[in-house]
């Protein structure tokens, strides 16, 4: 980054200075090695800062429940009235706010994940060393879908989590190859005051948990409802993630959750509002929750003694399931042919692909008739 940002530096003087004196003349050579230069230098100082974004540059990753309205969500956040097309594999875009006058713009780099649990391999493209010293990562769960819920969650979370690790350590095993202090990209620190900050265990970077179609959850179950809002606080806390309900048919919910997504995106303030109401849309910014106010996993007809879980986080999952069996989020892969898809058509290319298509069945039929006769003839 900081090569690139000499080299245009150097060119802007290059050609102010041209344009002043009409005489002065820098060959581009003198600003090659100028650039190299500084490359080395800093190299040489053992400085880290072109391992991360530059300044006003942040990376905020979005995953979640397939058709769980994230793109929908996330160009509601930026203002952008646009119709939402599904997401294929991973989706690249980004955001931008001014700041002042001459002042550069602060950036959003934006990746959304699509397919649900089908496509989590694909974290380790935006979960970068590049990228984790100003990454977020949005986790939006479709609360319509309570039955796959869980699933959704655990393993989405599971595959950034490990990513991160994995980032973290490879980091940190180059700055050792240089005989530099070792860096922990992925350490979160929090406050000394954060509630039960000996009991949770706090995700490697900021985390927002937004429920969608609150709309639809809405009209559950009492109880139903109870027990997922109480689930979701009980995560959202052992990660100290923020948590949030929203609906794209409501602007007050919207505008709510664009803050939260503003505080990821440029470090706006993402507001004070908290509500713990299970009978009304959750706003709990982290470190609002405790497990004190949270209390006990909601149950009817369970008897939690009679669960044998591990941990804490793996009674409120026992529980949970016992409520809302989940389906099987195991290896579900995408039917539908992306190449087949509308959106993106190209009628020269798709022409070229129908006519190998007829080729390639001209020739398994041409196939089948060779081996068929050698099976006669036998």
């Amino acid at each position: 980054m900081s090569f690139l940002t000499s080299l245009l530096k150097q060119g802007a003087c290059f050609f102010r200075t041209t344009c002043r004196f009409c005489l002065v003349f820098v060959s581009s050579d003198t600003i090659w090695e100028q650039a190299a230069a500084e490359v080395h230098s800093r190299e040489a100082e053992g400085g880290e800062e072109d391992a991360g974004e530059t300044l006003g540059e942040r990376t905020v990753f979005l995953m979640g429940s397939k058709s769980g309205g994230k793109t929908s969500i996330l160009l509601r956040c930026l203002d952008r009235d646009e119709p939402s097309k599904p997401t294929l594999a991973l989706e690249y875009t980004f955001g931008r706010r001014a700041r002042g006058h001459n002042i550069p713009k602060d950036i959003a780099h934006l990746w959304e994940l699509g397919g649900g649990t089908s496509l989590s391999d694909l974290v380790q493209i935006p979960i970068t060393a590049a990228s984790i010293r100003s990454l977020s990562v949005i986790l939006i769960l479709d609360l319509s879908k309570p039955n796959a819920l869980w699933g959704t969650m655990e393993k989405l979370l599971q595959a950034a989590q490990d990513q991160l690790e994995k980032v973290s350590s490879q980091a940190q095993q180059a700055q050792k190859a240089k005989h530099q202090p070792a860096v922990h990209l992925a350490a979160r620190l929090l406050p000394k005051d954060y509630p039960d900050r000996e009991l949770i265990s706090p995700f490697p970077v900021p985390l927002l948990i937004i429920g969608s179609k609150y709309d639809i959850f809405q009209v559950f179950d009492s109880d139903k409802k109870k027990v997922v809002c109480k689930t979701l606080r009980f995560v959202a806390h052992y990660y100290a993630a923020s948590l949030i309900f929203t609906s794209i048919k409501s602007e007050s919910l919207i505008s709510k959750t664009k803050s939260f997504f503003s505080h990821l995106a440029f470090g706006l303030d993402r507001g004070k509002t908290v509500s713990c109401d299970s009978s009304k849309p959750l706003v709990i910014p982290a470190g609002s929750d405790s497990f004190s106010q949270i209390g006990s996993p909601h149950t009817t007809d369970v008897d939690i003694t009679s669960l044998h879980a591990k941990n804490p986080k793996d009674l409120w999952k026992k529980v949970y399931e016992r409520v809302f069996p989940q389906e099987n989020t195991g290896e579900q892969r995408e039917l539908k042919d992306p190449a087949r898809d509308p959106q993106y058509s190209e009628p020269q290319i798709d022409a070229m692909r129908a006519q190998k298509d007829q080729e390639l069945d001209q020739y398994k039929r041409n196939a089948a008739k060779s081996w068929k006769g050698l099976e006669l003839e036998t």
